[in-house]
């Protein structure tokens, strides 16, 4: 069975983001929590056994979602990440006003290419890295 506590920090940070948590989303995630897949495809047949009417993209998607708030790594066979927060934090953005920011290292990947490109400094390419100097 999965861990509660893990799954719970993941729902949460899923709804801050903005995800609707359906039984078909918690679904996948007891599958990735409980088995060791290796691809989409094995999660979608575990998840078609207990429910036929899932479909594939709402595997794919839910994966992107996960992925994205930092709380799965595909190039780690699509484990949960453990972290004291319950998801990896690529930064952390605190506006004058007190409004916090617990950005995800895709999230903020793509906030600074929309800010690269929107300064002209971006055309095709795409951000391989970013390294962050430590400065506030």
């Amino acid at each position: 069975m999965a861990d509660n506590r893990m799954k719970q920090r993941i729902v949460v940070n899923l709804r801050e983001n903005g995800c609707r948590i359906t039984k078909q989303r918690l679904l996948i995630l007891d599958i990735i929590l409980d088995k060791q897949c290796s691809c989409c495809k094995e999660i979608y047949a575990e998840a078609a056994k207990q429910d036929s009417t899932i479909g594939i993209a709402t595997v794919y998607r839910m994966i992107n979602m996960l992925e994205e708030i930092g709380a799965i790594n595909r190039k780690n066979m699509y484990k949960v990440i453990p972290s004291e927060g319950g998801t990896r934090q690529a930064c952390t953005v605190v506006l004058d006003d007190q409004t916090v920011f617990n950005l995800s290292p895709q999230r903020w990947k793509d906030i600074v290419k929309a800010g690269l490109s929107s300064c002209g400094y971006l055309q095709q390419q795409n951000i391989v890295s970013i390294v962050m100097n430590g400065t506030e």
